[in-house]
Formats: structure tokens, sequence, C-alpha cells
């Protein structure tokens, strides 16, 4: 059996690849959507201890919360001590219940981001200028409104993901 061309592939260790292979299997998902999604996660760094710019709080791989960190049962400190192949076990956890759900990148994406969105259309509205009880929400998401309509969509919000994944999946990034 052939090792499938791995999005992102030479940024990652061979322990890592072959961690991340069988993750996906496990989950059902498609390895390359995962490796894209963390790969924008995470800066294209891959790194476990990367921290979100905006101030967050999120940490690795996925940018784990610290609310969804302690869920897990551990924390945000923790996970960012962890290699880069030890962590992708909490993103196994983080994603199993979402098994066999994660059929396309967006969707992958949205269990991230958003995961109220998973299995809903592109033009599925996520964060809304005008949302006067979380106003926060569009602000903190205001890059991905790509129209600049004061609305971002399920699409919208993985555009940058499809990026990744197109620049992940060129021969001089895949292993």
């Amino acid at each position: 059996m052939s090792t499938p061309k791995l999005c992102w592939g030479k940024k990652v260790s061979p322990a890592f690849r072959a961690e991340v292979i069988k993750l996906a299997s496990d989950l059902g998902c498609n390895v390359n959507y995962l490796m894209a999604c963390m790969a924008f996660e995470s800066g294209r760094t891959f790194r476990p201890d990367v921290r979100n710019a905006a101030g967050s709080g999120a940490t690795g791989l996925i940018q784990f919360m610290p609310s969804t960190a302690q869920a897990l049962g551990t924390s945000t400190d923790a996970l960012a001590k962890m290699s880069a192949v030890k962590q992708l076990e909490w993103v196994g956890l983080y994603f199993w219940n979402r098994r066999g759900k994660l059929k396309t990148l967006s969707d992958m994406y949205m269990a991230i981001l958003w995961p109220a969105a998973v299995g809903k259309s592109e033009d599925y509205v996520l964060f809304d200028k005008a949302d006067a009880k979380h106003p926060k929400r569009y602000i903190q998401n205001a890059g991905l409104d790509w129209n600049k309509d004061g609305k971002i969509t399920k699409g919208e919000a993985t555009r940058k993901v499809y990026k990744v994944f197109e620049e992940g999946m060129r021969e001089e990034n895949v292993a």
C-alpha cells in the first residue's frame, strides 16, 4: 500500500505524518483536510506551542481555546509543552464525537472555528456585525468577511483555509 501525498507533509516529521494518517483514518476524514486546517491554525508551523496572536489564549495545532482544553481534561499550557505528535492525541479527542461527519474541508474547519456550522450550507452566516448580543464575534473574525457585507458565512470563513490547502498540495510541500 502506498502512502498518499500528504498536504504540508514536508513541514512535519515522519512520526507526525504516520500519526496524522492513522488519526484521519480513525476519524473517517480526509487527512489532507486535517493537515490544511492545522497548517492554517498554526500559521503553517505545526508547532504545539503556537499561541493566537489576537490574545484569545488559543494554543497549538488547532488553536485549542482554554475552555476547550479544560473540557478535554487538560490546559493550553500543558498542550503547549507537548510534542506535536503527542498533541495529535488531543486533536483526535477533540474531533472524536464528529468522526464520520467531516467530509469536506469546510466542515473540518467549522469543527474548529464554529462547530454549529458543521453540515450547514456554505452561505450559513456564522458572525453578523449587527448581532447586538455578541458584537465581539464579528470583530474578532472581521478579516474573514471577504465581501465586506458585515456577515461572515461558512464559505467566506473557509476561503483562506482552501488557499492553505492548495498551497500545501503543491509539489514542494507534499511528502
